[in-house]
């Protein structure tokens, strides 16, 4: 009879994450690439909470080059420990045409980020996920599922059940240049998906980064200033943030056909508004409940038909 092995807590948690990954990994690739996809929301709301803040504070295209920055740094050290042999593209141009639109996506999104609303920027960013699901179709030859334009389009509605009684009508020409960039960031995921059919997520994550602070930079400089040392952090933060949200999204993508994971984007609605309570004490509501239960009740409905159909396993 063997000896029992000594009780340690590093042991212990090092057989629950074996285990989790393990049940993880016996879900649908959907399924999973659905999870990713929640996770990533769920950061990026975080991030948008802090980056929203900052850009009320600083320079928009200089936040916009700090927040990339951070993010490079962020990566450097699995770089330094792998090698960059581990992190060059298969496809170099493409990466930098990815870098190219994603930064032009961002220079339309933050020159309009301090000028809206929050509730006027949540209902058009929204829009994303449609142009996503055109371009699936169109550029990538995803199937156009009945099911999944149906979630997307309940989840669309529970999305302005939440912010039409909110709606300012502030911000003027501004919300045409924050509805410009839904395509545009559009056309960046979409690049994304297409990367993901023989590049990692990592070195995908990576070139975004390094591509985004290189085209950033000349934008930023004219109107520099030193920040503060809670901005420093602040930036830190959004670059943590936004590292592993470009991440979860990435591995989201290789998984599920990017149609099928759009509907989820409305979930980000949810994070917002929790957020806004507890950051901004900003009470949600009974049209944020009600928006939020249409929401979660397309977003269940897909992920259990996602679940039951049988894709080919990707690599």
């Amino acid at each position: 009879m063997k000896p029992r092995k000594p009780w340690s807590p590093s042991r212990q948690w090092s057989l629950a994450q074996h285990r989790s990954r393990r049940a993880f990994d016996a879900l649908p690739a959907a399924v999973r690439g659905m999870v990713w996809m929640v996770v990533g929301g769920l950061l990026f709301s975080f991030l948008n909470t802090i980056a929203r803040e900052l850009t009320l504070q600083l320079d928009v295209y200089q936040s916009q080059f700090l927040r990339y920055l951070f993010g490079l740094l962020f990566i450097l050290p699995w770089v330094w420990r792998d090698g960059w042999r581990a992190y060059m593209p298969v496809n170099m141009v493409g990466q930098f045409w990815r870098g190219g639109v994603h930064t032009l996506g961002l220079v339309l999104w933050f020159t309009a980020l301090p000028k809206i609303p929050l509730a006027d920027i949540t209902a058009i960013g929204f829009t994303g996920p449609i142009f996503i699901m055109i371009g699936a179709a169109w550029f990538l030859g995803e199937p156009m599922r009945r099911d999944r334009w149906i979630a997307a389009i309940i989840g669309f509605a529970g999305v302005l059940v939440v912010v039409l009684p909110k709606m300012s009508g502030e911000g003027g020409w501004f919300n045409l240049v924050m509805l410009a960039s839904s395509p545009v960031f559009a056309a960046s995921f979409l690049i994304t998906k297409a990367l993901t059919r023989y590049e990692k997520a990592g070195v995908i994550v990576l070139w975004q980064a390094l591509t985004v602070t290189i085209l950033s930079l000349p934008m930023a400089l004219p109107n520099w200033q030193a920040p503060t040392l809670m901005q420093w952090i602040g930036f830190a933060a959004t670059g943590v943030l936004g590292t592993l949200a470009h991440y979860c999204l990435t591995r989201a993508f290789a998984l599920a056909d990017i149609s099928a994971t759009q509907s989820l984007r409305f979930l980000d609605l949810v994070w917002a508004s929790i957020l806004g309570w507890l950051v901004f004490g900003d009470v949600p509501s009974q049209w944020t409940w009600a928006g939020a239960l249409v929401i979660l009740g397309a977003t269940v409905w897909i992920a259990r038909r996602e679940g039951r159909r049988k894709p080919a396993e990707p690599d």
